[in-house]
């Protein structure tokens, strides 16, 4: 475990979801890869001085694939649209099928060849991190699987170059780690993977002292962030709009009953996962519709500037 200080910048390698062991077409996850050692995370990063109570942020830098090819699959009894072991039913799994994509980095694309026909499409790349988190409360174990008030596997789009993470201390240190890189991803990962490529990633990572956050949030150029993670779906929906809500109240002077129409008619709510052990939505509102305030101590245009000067 490495130990940094607030304000430190860390250019990381990220091995991807299957730890590389998934590199052809023939490379089925139920052969190569060991159960349950999936989504291996870099880090835990012990950050100096940070404590229960306080907020890390971590501002994505860059986030560029490690290879010219990511891989996606079928897994069996995993995913929105099949049987799963808690959903049980009498259908068998649907097929271990294995796509590899090609990935144009000069030209940020990533090419989809289907199996069964001659069909081929060319996506734009949008990189991401689908896990970040720190270390959960009260000595509880999570696998990097399940994402929940600490972060971990939330699989959102929204955690992309450029934008600022904001995540609850639970322990001292934090306990940082981030992976699951994806090349490109839609919204609510429905098979359950997606594009899953190793990445290189820069990051800066700042603590916010005193300032809690009970659930993960991210701060865009234009928006605000908040995550919930649950099952059923419905409460992970109602965590993130209450979040929301009471960011509004917080830090941009509304009532709680005024942030709560106001969020009703403003806000985008798009899916980040419906196939993880807890599912993730998220709530988003346009700055431009907002009060001109300062949020998380304006530490997102703070490191938006620091970044600036890394290229």
């Amino acid at each position: 475990m490495a130990r940094i200080a607030p304000g430190t910048v860390l250019d990381l390698y990220t091995e991807d979801c299957f730890a590389g062991r998934v590199r052809s077409e023939k490379d089925l996850v139920s052969q190569v890869c060991e159960f349950p050692y999936l989504n291996p995370q870099t880090g835990p990063f012990h950050i100096e001085g940070a404590e229960p109570g306080d907020t890390v942020a971590v501002h994505f830098v860059s986030i560029e694939p490690a290879r010219d090819w990511a891989a996606s699959t079928t897994v069996p009894l995993f995913g929105a649209l099949t049987s799963t072991h808690t959903t049980a039913t009498l259908q068998p799994p649907l097929p271990e099928t294995v796509w590899i994509w090609q990935l144009d980095r000069a030209r940020r694309t990533a090419l989809f060849r289907a199996h069964d026909s001659d069909m081929e499409a060319e996506l734009p790349m949008d990189p991401m991190h689908g896990t970040v988190g720190v270390a959960p409360a009260h000595l509880e174990v999570r696998s990097a699987l399940v994402p929940d008030a600490h972060g971990g596997n939330m699989d959102t789009p929204e955690m992309r170059a450029g934008v600022t993470c904001y995540l609850g201390v639970n322990v001292e240190g934090a306990l940082l780690s981030l992976g699951d890189g994806h090349a490109r991803q839609g919204e609510g990962e429905t098979c359950g993977v997606a594009v899953e490529c190793a990445m290189n990633t820069v990051v800066i990572v700042e603590l916010l002292k005193g300032v809690a956050t009970p659930w993960p949030r991210i701060e865009s150029d234009t928006h605000i962030i908040s995550t919930g993670s649950a099952r059923p779906l419905e409460d992970a929906f109602r965590i993130s709009q209450l979040d929301l809500v009471q960011w509004l109240v917080r830090d941009y002077g509304f009532s709680e009953l005024d942030a709560y129409q106001f969020a009703t008619q403003a806000v985008e709510s798009p899916l980040a996962n419906v196939c993880d052990t807890n599912y993730t939505c998220v709530a988003k509102i346009r700055k431009e519709w907002l009060p001109a305030c300062e949020t998380h101590r304006g530490v997102h245009a703070q490191l938006r500037e620091t970044a600036a000067t890394l290229s």
